[in-house]
Formats: structure tokens, sequence, C-alpha cells
């Protein structure tokens, strides 16, 4: 009956030993965790539609329509003193307007990967520092003047 008693006696002993050297473990392990920066990664932006007029022989023919996404470092967003956003758009709409090779009857064959390439280029090249890591196009439409309601 001793006997019993005295393994009894170990296995609670033992038991809440290790319980406490676990939770002491674990708590050490979550303060060295805490000094460690936090990794961040990248965020997915989305940027407003772009609007662009389409002339031909000075006359209205419709509408380019270009919806974006693009990733940036969020340690690097949160530091900067403007948001890429505004940049991105104004640089899509230079691009688009003044793109003698946009043919808006036939947008599938517009190269979209040079145009990413390039609006990653030069909006990093007005923010002074590499920001936008990729530029994701959500749609590209054309909508004709006529298909437009206007108020």
């Amino acid at each position: 009956m001793i006997k019993v008693l005295a393994a009894g006696l170990w296995m609670s002993a033992t038991m809440l030993l290790s319980g406490y050297g676990t939770t002491q473990y674990l708590a050490a392990q979550k303060r060295v965790g805490d000094e460690e920066p936090a990794f961040v990664g990248l965020d997915y932006e989305t940027v407003k539609p772009v609007n662009v007029p389409i002339l031909s022989d000075g006359i209205l023919q419709g509408y380019v329509v270009i919806k974006m996404v693009f990733t940036a470092d969020g340690d690097t967003l949160r530091r900067l003193p403007v948001p890429p956003h505004p940049f991105l758009v104004d640089e899509a709409f230079r691009v688009l307007y003044s793109d003698e090779t946009l043919d808006f009857r036939g947008l599938e064959r517009y190269d979209l990967e040079a145009l990413t390439a390039r609006l990653k280029r030069t909006t990093n090249a007005r923010l002074g520092q590499s920001v936008v890591h990729d530029v994701l196009v959500e749609e590209f439409n054309y909508f004709d003047k006529d298909d437009v309601i206007t108020h």
C-alpha cells in the first residue's frame, strides 16, 4: 500500500514540475519573439478606376477604363509621407492618353505587360524610391461614347 501511495505522490510531483517548467519555457519564448520585428509582407492596394477619353480626329470616341491593384511593402507604405495611389493613377492616365498604339477597337491586343512595367517604373521614379513592387490589372475595358449614360 505504501508503494502505491509513494508512486502516486511521485507521479503527481513529476506532473506539476513538468507543467511548471513548460509554462516557464513558453513564456520565455514569447518574450524573445516580441523583441524581433514582425514580418509585415506585401499589401495589396486597390486604385480608383482610371477613365481615359479616346479621341480620334478631334472627336470623342469613347473611354478606356482600367482598374488596377498594386503590391507594396506594408511597412514602407506606412512610412511614406504621401500615398502612391494618386501617382499611379496619374501615370496610368498619362500613358494611356498619349499612347498612339492604343487601338480602342482591339484592346485584347494591347501589351498589358509593358504597361504595368512602365507604370511601376515611372511611379517609383516619381516617388524617389522603390515602393511599388508590382502592378496588376483587374479590368481593362473600352466603352463607346454612345454606351455611356450622361446626366
